[in-house]
């Protein structure tokens, strides 16, 4: 056991001020792991950086057979709640016969700021078409319908979670040791860093040629690359580093500083686990991960933004820099 390794560091005035540390895996679908920092068999909740494999039983079943590319995005996404993501996952409720009502993710204030204004100024109150993750039940609820199954979606024994389980612990190729109740009242269930980054390369190999379970993981990765501002929003990392990559990855971020990405040209997944849960660090730290891979221009604005980036104070000086830490990547 070798413990975390020092990954991103924060310099002020020609000083290290602060690091973070964390784990890191780079699994090939041909040649299994073939990179990794820090201890890959640290188990970790992935927290919504798993939601392509939350949705797998949504498209194996056969219940999201017609789904949009739009509506697969946005079953993976951690969406910003800006009107384009809650008129799409309303509609989509509204279709299966269904209500904002009937989600079991819980209201929050959304990020997106032109929505969350325009609520100010009405006076109104978020729903539930507002939580990040209402795409991603909207999926589930979908399923439910399927399975014939009770309204209570996210009960740990309730079928759909039974159906995510089992894809879950196929997918990482690891029994979970347990779960955990997520942000959206949802169970998130562990696995460690390698695991998590095995799923991810199954997903970079899926073909639509193969299996129930491979075309359903090809279309899921299609959708995110093609609908990155679903999957996250305007200024998100998710979505500028998508964009910035041109379609050739797929990236989600997960609470608590976990990062995955799919890199269908090279059969590759990655995930990353900091250990302080620290944003800025794994926004840096997955963009060294796919500069390192060749996914990502080291000079792009979106890559800067996060690695490299230049910290400012209010007055608009140069403060201090955010750089991976040698060794890593």
């Amino acid at each position: 056991m070798t413990g975390p390794v020092k990954m991103v560091e924060l310099w002020r005035g020609g000083l290290l001020e602060c690091w973070h540390v964390g784990h890191a895996a780079v699994w090939s679908a041909d040649a299994g792991l073939i990179e990794h920092w820090g201890e890959p068999e640290t188990v970790i909740f992935p927290r919504s950086s798993c939601k392509m494999l939350q949705a797998l039983p949504l498209l194996e079943s056969g219940a999201g057979e017609g789904l949009s590319s739009e509506r697969l995005a946005l079953a993976c996404a951690s969406h910003q709640g800006a009107e384009r993501h809650t008129r799409q996952v309303g509609r989509w409720l509204s279709e299966l016969g269904l209500g904002e009502g009937d989600l079991r993710c819980g209201a929050h204030m959304p990020a997106d700021v032109a929505e969350r204004d325009r609520l100010v100024r009405a006076h109104e109150a978020p729903c539930q078409l507002h939580n990040n993750c209402s795409g991603k039940h909207a999926g589930f609820l979908m399923l439910s319908q399927r399975l014939k199954a009770g309204p209570e979606y996210v009960e740990i024994d309730h079928p759909v979670q039974r159906a995510v389980r089992a894809a879950f612990e196929e997918v990482t190729g690891e029994e979970s040791p347990g779960f955990g109740i997520d942000g959206c009242s949802a169970p998130n269930f562990a696995t460690t860093v390698a695991g998590l980054a095995r799923a991810m390369a199954f997903f970079a190999a899926a073909s639509a040629g193969g299996g129930a379970r491979e075309r359903a993981a090809a279309r899921l990765v299609e959708a995110m690359i093609a609908h990155p501002d679903l999957v996250a929003g305007e200024g998100r990392a998710c979505t500028e580093l998508m964009r910035a990559m041109r379609g050739r990855a797929a990236i989600k971020t997960g609470a608590e500083a976990v990062f995955v990405a799919i890199v269908p040209e090279k059969r590759l997944g990655i995930a990353l686990k900091i250990v302080d849960g620290a944003t800025r660090a794994s926004e840096a730290a997955i963009a060294a991960l796919l500069v390192r891979h060749g996914m990502l221009d080291a000079g792009h604005p979106a890559t800067l933004k996060r690695l490299n980036a230049v910290q400012s104070n209010w007055r608009g000086i140069e403060t201090g820099i955010i750089r991976k830490a040698e060794g890593f990547a």
